[in-house]
């Protein structure tokens, strides 16, 4: 098995903790009790492009942090609310191919989004409240992104298939903002929003999450003291999406210089950081639970 370099530095950085060896994430998911769509639910033609259900979870269950910079999720509401959940997940699985293939780009961007981030929440409830990472899901030789357990789009996909080869494929959306909206259900990653995403204001939307993320100098800050820029090991694991000039990023540097009034206080650290001209160093990767309890 071939691991992705988030999943190798993530185990590097894992430490252990003091619960049983977690059992195979194939245990877990198939415990996920799947229901046939109904026929109603089958008529993917009136989609509902709102993601309503969703939207009312999040906002439910999501509870904004350190000013809105991050946000914990009430996992023992979402288990409370899990009738609502799978029928939200029953008619993302219930969307055809064709169908899929005939939305504007916004809405196919925001229903794989809202995907990734709703069927997260789904496997973590298959083992809450016993275990304390998503991690916990996998071992050294399993991630838990890797299975394909998801009924999605007339097949069975994983997290890294909606992740990987659908949001970050070559010519299809090209935005690395994505990273700022997809949500691992671990704190060092970026917040859960606390709404879904929609085609009519995704770009806003994609742009305040990564407003969130770069202001909150918890995991993005410049380190005066050492004269150094330190960003969250996302930016390792994916810098690459920051330097193939898609939407104006040509580099990891020019892309951090614009928000250099977020990762700075002094003036003179923020025009270096706009001229581009620091070290970069990443911070740790906080791979525990987001929970709010």
């Amino acid at each position: 098995m071939t691991l992705t370099r988030r999943e190798l530095m993530g185990f590097m950085l894992a430490t252990p903790v003091a619960t049983p060896v977690a059992a195979p994430l194939a245990a877990s998911v198939a415990a996920i009790a799947w229901l046939p769509p109904s026929p109603a639910r089958a008529q993917t033609s009136g989609f509902d492009h709102s993601h309503t259900a969703w939207a009312a979870l999040l906002r439910k269950h999501v509870r904004l942090v350190r000013g809105g910079q991050a946000t914990q999720v009430a996992y023992a509401g979402f288990k409370a609310d899990r009738a609502t959940l799978k029928a939200y997940l029953d008619n993302l699985s219930a969307v055809t191919p064709a169908a899929f293939g005939a939305w504007t780009k916004a809405d196919r961007q925001a229903f794989l989004i809202n995907a990734y981030n709703a069927f997260t929440v789904e496997l973590i409830l298959t083992r809450y409240p016993d275990l304390k990472s998503i991690k916990d899901l996998g071992s050294l030789l399993s991630s838990p992104w890797k299975p394909k357990w998801i009924p999605l789009l007339g097949t069975k996909v994983s997290l890294d298939d909606i992740e990987h080869a659908m949001l970050r494929k070559r010519g299809d959306y090209d935005d690395p903002r994505v990273h700022f909206a997809v949500n691992c259900a671990s704190i060092g990653c970026p917040a859960l929003r606390e709404e879904a995403f929609v085609a009519a204001r995704l770009d806003a939307q994609m742009d305040e999450q990564t407003l969130r993320f770069m202001s909150d100098r918890t995991r993005n800050r410049f380190n005066a003291q050492r004269g150094r820029l330190e960003l969250s090991k996302i930016f390792d694991w994916y810098g690459e999406d920051f330097r193939l000039g898609h939407r104006g990023f040509s580099s990891l540097p020019a892309f951090a210089g614009r928000y250099a009034d977020q990762l700075a206080d002094a003036p003179a650290e923020r025009e270096r950081l706009r001229a581009g001209g620091v070290d970069i160093a990443f911070t740790d990767y906080d791979w525990a639970l987001n929970d709010a309890r």
